[in-house]
């Protein structure tokens, strides 16, 4: 969502292109979930090659107006949370220079200790590496804005009062009939909001 590129996917991609593959069509023929396919590509990883994916999301550009937004939201006192599907220790390494306007990183953590990559993900739950709305349920609000763009936040649109959605996100919500806010870049939140 924050890269204009889909870094995670582009990432299993390059480091475990069979495997993804195989989840893919897994996928499409729904013999497994979006978790069970993610989980099993990437502890199909051997831990030597963290390092190097948590360095491939460095040169991905940020969509425009990342930052303008940033800035709005601490001048208007509005906590900025990411919820990622992605791995914490790369959506960290992408935001180093942005943390200050960050008021929390919830995404799966990774341990490398063994021969092969192992998920850790604290609210892992049904289909889903990180329930995005578990994670809504930890902040007191009296309403949540949801930015996205893929299958991962589906239930945290469901569950927002206002949703900026595109892509995927955008589709399923048209099926649901679900009112929902456009948008391309983050200059286009900005504006909105």
């Amino acid at each position: 969502t924050i890269t204009k590129q889909e870094t995670f996917v582009a990432m299993l991609n390059r480091f475990a292109p069979e495997k993804m593959k195989e989840f893919g069509k897994k996928l499409f023929q729904k013999k497994i979930t979006l978790r069970e396919g993610v989980r099993g590509v990437v502890e199909s990883i051997p831990s030597c090659h963290y390092r190097d994916m948590t360095e491939f999301i460095n040169d991905k550009e940020i969509r425009e107006g990342f930052e303008e937004l940033l800035f709005f939201l601490k001048d208007a006192d509005i906590p900025f949370i990411i919820i990622s599907g992605g791995l914490k220790d790369s959506v960290e390494r992408r935001l180093e220079s942005y943390m200050d306007f960050i008021d929390g990183i919830y995404a799966p953590s990774i341990d490398a200790s063994g021969e092969f990559l192992k998920i850790v993900s604290a609210f892992e739950e049904d289909d889903e590496l990180v329930a995005k709305v578990r994670v809504m349920d930890l902040f007191s609000y009296d309403q949540s804005i949801s930015i996205g763009d893929g299958a991962t936040d589906h239930k945290m649109a469901l569950h927002s009062t206002l949703v900026f959605a595109r892509d995927r996100l955008a589709t399923f919500l048209n099926k649901r009939q679900v009112r929902y806010v456009p948008w391309e870049n983050f200059l286009d939140i900005k504006k909105y909001l």
